[in-house]
């Protein structure tokens, strides 16, 4: 018990030490009461950017009186849809996370779900494709998670006049179209870009390939989740989720239907000719069938050898009514017909081989060859599959540089999901890669440092607190030594113990393989020496009894005097 105590007292004095380490290591910030989805230990504010020439748009949601100055909700209805879900009437509102919240940190957020949602805003500058890049960055967070529905943002086209935003519907034209949509099990992450055919001007969308990561999990874990583009001037891409890459290429290659169309097209003129043969295998034309190849012969026998087992009961049924069924109460003969109980196995045939008619079993047919056809052979007229001939294609055109997108001047989300809370925050759109990385050091970097302490376990708190308190490697060690040293103190104490009782035992062997006088042998002695002194004893005063009753037979039969006289000698 004293063992115990003592590794019970350094194990809490261990853990006093770390909780007051911890408690004076966090930093606390102060919250507000009704804010009770807010951080207390990662400490945070609204984040700046660092050039303004370099960005086009930024939103952190932070201020929701700037926001209802910024954003517009609109007013659309959508066409070729019932007049009672086409309008735009999905409810749009800016408040805090529902769990693993920075203090101070709102974000945009769909609260409705099966409606109509859109939402848009003017860029702070119009993005002009010309010769730098474009970086596109937002957070979603999928708070209730996702059944069906999307979450990508839309980059407006620049229109003339000017866009109108709150007519912003599913028609408005865009550029470009990026991020996540699920519905059932089909899960993307869209990269979508409008490009005109340099020729006659139409516009048609580009769908980029799918990405290498599984998006599944992502989708579903109600976490916050970074999604950033980056689209080059050299027509390459990337695609980041969470800082990492999941998908790359070029907007000449990497997408359907491709950029450019082909040079050549198949003649939508020319028909196949009459006689081409594209068999490339024919029937046998100098073959017959053999005289002894019986067509009609069937594949199965009846068994003739068969017969039938014994105890096979062929005057039961093998189903029979059941005695116990009752029509139902609601049966009408007349709609349903003439009522009749359900059969059930025949309890006769329970134990029986079998009950009803016996039939003998088939057989496979040895004579049996099925229907004769001739053997196959090349086909001499064989001329391969046919296809149209190919003409120059009419509207060939060569888009080397694709990049050159339609100007975008606003962002917007056009929206319809089966679920509701879904977050939207910390909106970036710049030309430096670097603004986009320290824009997401400053919000996102944060959040998942708040969701990855909230899940630390105690070991890995421990670590992190000897990071900063390395003297705590002196106490870790002291308590693990303790009970060690106790540990060993105890099995080498319980050893040495036996090793004497062992000694012993063969100590007193040799005593008596050598005949030598030991304590047990001794005590041994000295109670036969005892018992045989009574032994002695016991015989001396029997065989005293038997003389004196000798000397009365005796005395009776001789006179007085003698008698006398003997005793007077036996008394002398």
């Amino acid at each position: 018990m004293n063992k115990i105590s003592v590794i019970l007292g350094l194990i809490i004095v261990l853990t006093s030490t770390v909780a007051e380490l911890e408690d004076d290591g966090e930093a606390y910030v102060e919250t507000d009461p009704e804010d009770s989805t807010s951080s207390v230990d990662i400490p945070y504010k609204s984040p700046e950017i660092s050039d303004y020439k370099k960005v086009y748009f930024s939103e952190h949601f932070d201020d929701p009186a700037e926001v209802e100055k910024k954003w517009v909700r609109s007013e659309a209805k959508k066409e070729g849809i019932s007049e009672e879900i086409a309008k735009y009437d999905g409810e749009w509102k800016v408040e805090n996370p529902l769990k693993d919240g920075l203090t101070g940190d709102k974000g945009l957020v769909l609260k409705t779900q099966a409606k109509h949602a859109a939402i848009s805003s003017i860029l702070t500058k119009p993005f002009i494709f010309q010769d730098k890049p474009l970086i596109v960055q937002y957070e979603v967070t999928l708070q209730d998670g996702q059944q069906c529905g999307g979450a990508y943002l839309k980059l407006l086209s620049k229109a003339s006049p000017s866009l109108n935003l709150k007519q912003f519907h599913d028609k408005t034209p865009y550029t470009i179209m990026f991020g996540p949509d699920k519905c059932g099990g089909d899960y993307k992450l869209h990269f979508i870009f409008n490009h005109r055919n340099p020729v006659n001007g139409s516009i048609q969308e580009k769908h980029c390939k799918k990405p290498t990561e599984r998006l599944e999990d992502l989708m579903n874990d109600k976490n916050p989740h970074l999604y950033t583009l980056i689209l080059r001037p050299d027509n390459s891409f990337e695609i980041r989720l969470d800082n990492k890459v999941v998908n790359s290429g070029t907007l000449l290659d990497d997408f359907t239907p491709s950029v450019n169309p082909p040079a050549e097209i198949e003649d939508p003129s020319d028909r196949k000719p009459e006689d081409w043969d594209e068999r490339e295998k024919i029937p046998d034309p100098t073959a017959s069938k053999p005289e002894d190849w019986d067509e009609d012969a069937p594949s199965q026998i009846v068994d003739e050898s068969a017969t039938k087992p014994e105890g096979w009961l062929e005057n039961e049924p093998a189903h029979v009514p059941d005695p116990h069924a009752t029509k139902p109460a609601d049966w009408d003969s007349d709609m349903d017909g003439e009522w009749e109980p359900p059969l059930i196995d025949n309890p006769a045939c329970e134990n029986a081989v079998g009950c009803g008619a016996w039939e003998p079993p088939l057989i496979p047919n040895t004579a049996y060859k099925g229907k004769w056809r001739a053997p196959l052979i090349d086909n001499p007229n064989y001329k391969g599959k046919w296809r149209p001939k190919m003409i120059p294609n009419p509207h060939y055109f060569e888009d080397k540089t694709p990049f050159t997108m339609t100007t975008v001047e606003a962002i917007g989300f056009e929206l319809w999901s089966m679920s509701r809370d879904i977050l939207f925050d910390n909106i970036i759109i710049t030309e430096d890669i670097t603004i986009a990385q320290q824009w997401a050091a400053d919000t996102f970097d944060k959040k998942r440092q708040k969701i990855a302490k909230d899940s630390e376990s105690v070991i890995e708190k421990l670590a992190s607190l000897t990071v900063d308190y390395p003297f705590l490697w002196g106490v870790y060690i002291l308590a693990l030594s303790v009970p060690v040293a106790l540990l060993l103190y105890c099995c080498c104490s319980s050893k040495s113990t036996k090793k004497q009782e062992d000694n012993e035992i063969l100590r007193e062997a040799n005593k008596k393989k050598t005949d030598e006088p030991t304590a047990d042998t001794e005590e041994n002695e000295e109670e036969c020496e005892k018992e045989e002194e009574d032994d002695k004893d016991l015989d001396e005063e029997e065989v005293q009894e038997e003389e004196e009753d000798q000397e009365k037979e005796d005395n009776a039969e001789k006179p007085p005097e003698e008698n006398t006289r003997r005793r007077k000698v036996r008394k002398e």
